[in-house]
C-alpha cells in the first residue's frame, strides 16, 4: 500500500516558498509513488485554482491568528485529528510558519516522519522567531535547506549537520521556450514601450518587503540611464512599497525609464523581451527569479546573499556583486549593453546549468530519495 505525504503550505499566494510547494505538490502526484494530501494555513490566493486542478483529496485550512492563543492550540487540535483519521505517514512543511505548526501537530499525532523546511538565511525573523523555529527544527526527522548557504546558516545556528539536507528548487524549463512571440504584443499586454531600439533590464520581485532591495535597482537604473539613454528598467512585483518606489524614481529623475507592472502572471514572456536580469536582495534562501533569469538564457547580474553564487558562475553566467553596492552593478550592466555577444553567452551557459542542475526532475528524484530513506529508518 502507498505511503501517505502531506505538504502544509502556508498560503496560496504567488510567492517563491508556495510555487515551490504547489509544483512539488503536483509532481509527486504525477509520479505517483505515494499517496499526496495538501493542507493550509491560508486559503487565499491564486495558486488555489491550480492545486485543485491536481485532484487532490479536500485541501483542509487550519487558521492561524498567534503561536500563543487559545486558537493555536485548538487548530493544532484539528491538525492532530486530521494527521491520525487519515493515517499520515509523513508531513513536509515548507516555512517558517508551516514548520511551526505543523512540526507541533505532526510530533503529537505520531507521525513516522516529519520534515521541515528552511529557504532563507536571516534577515527577517526576529530573535523570539527564531528560537522558536529551532524548537520545531528539533522535532523534525530532517530539514531540506534549498542551498549549501542556507545549510551552512543552519548549522552555525547549532543544528546538526546530518539533519539537514540539500535540495535545490526546482524549475519547469520549458516553459522559458520562448518561440515565435511578437515583440510588439507582448510589450503592450505587459504595458511596456515596444521600440525595437529599448533594452529592458528587468527584476521580478516582490514589494512588500525590504529585503528584495529594490531602491538598489533604482540606484543602479540611474547609473545605466545617465550612460545609455535607450536603456529600461521593469519592476514585475506587487506589495506595500510601490507608491514609495514610484516617488523615488520619480524624485532621481527617471520615471521615463522605469516601468512598474505589477504582478506578472507570464514571467516567460516579460523575460522573453528583456536583455538582462537583476536581484538586489540583501538576504535570500535561494532565489527562484534567478533560476526563471537563467532558464531563458538571460545573463544575470545579483547580490551574493544566499545561493546566488551557486546558481551563477561568476564572469560566466553573469556576475555577482556585494549587497547594496549598486555602482558594481550598474557597471556589470553596462558593460554587457557594450558586449551584446558576451550577454548572449553568458545566458546560454546559465540556461545549461539549470537543465542539468535545477529541473524539476532533480528536485523530485532527491525528494523521493529523502522519503524513502527516512521511511525505512524510522519503521
Amino acid at each position: 500500500m502507498k505511503k501517505k505525504v502531506l505538504h502544509l503550505i502556508g498560503s496560496f499566494y504567488q510567492g517563491g516558498s508556495e510555487r515551490q510547494a504547489v509544483n512539488l505538490v503536483k509532481l509527486l502526484n504525477n509520479e505517483g509513488s505515494y499517496n499526496v494530501f495538501a493542507a493550509t494555513l491560508n486559503n487565499a490566493g491564486v495558486l488555489r485554482a491550480e492545486i485543485e486542478t491536481v485532484g487532490l483529496p479536500d485541501i483542509p485550512e487550519f487558521p492561524l491568528t498567534s503561536f500563543y492563543d487559545v486558537n493555536f492550540v485548538c487548530q493544532v487540535r484539528r491538525c492532530v485529528k486530521y494527521l491520525r483519521d487519515n493515517k499520515i505517514d509523513i508531513v513536509h512543511t515548507h516555512d517558517f510558519y508551516t514548520n511551526i505548526f505543523g512540526m507541533t501537530a505532526a510530533r503529537i499525532a505520531g507521525v513516522p516522519v516529519r520534515i521541515a523546511s528552511k529557504r532563507e538565511t536571516g534577515g527577517m525573523r526576529s530573535g523570539t522567531q527564531k528560537l522558536i523555529e529551532k524548537i520545531a527544527f528539533g522535532q523534525a526527522h530532517a530539514i531540506i535547506a534549498n542551498s549549501t548557504a542556507v545549510c551552512d546558516y543552519l548549522t552555525e545556528s547549532a543544528i546538526k549537520r546530518d539533519k539537514v539536507h540539500i535540495i535545490y528548487n526546482g524549475i519547469d524549463v520549458d516553459q522559458f521556450d520562448i518561440v515565435n512571440r511578437d515583440r510588439a504584443s507582448t510589450c503592450n499586454k505587459l504595458g511596456i514601450p515596444h521600440d525595437k531600439n529599448i533594452c529592458f533590464i528587468t527584476i521580478v520581485a516582490n514589494l512588500r518587503h525590504c529585503v528584495k532591495n529594490v531602491p538598489m535597482h533604482l540606484r543602479a537604473a540611474k547609473r545605466v540611464i545617465e550612460n545609455q539613454r535607450d536603456v529600461h528598467f521593469v519592476i514585475a512585483g506587487e506589495g506595500e512599497l510601490e507608491a514609495q518606489l514610484q516617488e523615488s524614481a520619480r524624485l532621481s529623475g527617471i520615471a521615463d525609464n522605469v516601468h512598474f507592472i505589477g504582478r506578472c502572471d507570464d514571467v516567460p514572456a516579460l523575460l522573453g523581451v528583456s536583455y538582462a536580469c537583476v536581484l538586489t536582495s540583501t538576504a535570500e534562501g535561494f532565489s527562484n527569479s534567478i533560476l526563471e533569469y537563467m532558464a531563458a538564457g538571460k545573463p544575470v547580474v545579483a547580490t551574493n546573499v544566499g545561493g546566488a553564487s551557486e546558481a551563477i558562475i561568476d564572469g560566466e553566467t553573469g556576475f555577482v556583486v556585494a549587497s547594496n553596492d549598486d555602482e558594481a552593478m550598474a557597471n556589470h550592466l553596462i558593460g554587457l549593453l557594450n558586449d551584446r555577444a558576451k550577454g548572449s553567452a553568458f545566458g546560454a551557459k546559465g540556461r545549461l546549468i539549470v537543465d542539468e542542475k535545477f529541473s524539476q526532475q532533480s528536485q523530485l528524484q532527491a525528494t523521493l530519495a529523502l522519503y524513502n530513506s527516512l521511511l525505512t529508518k524510522n519503521n
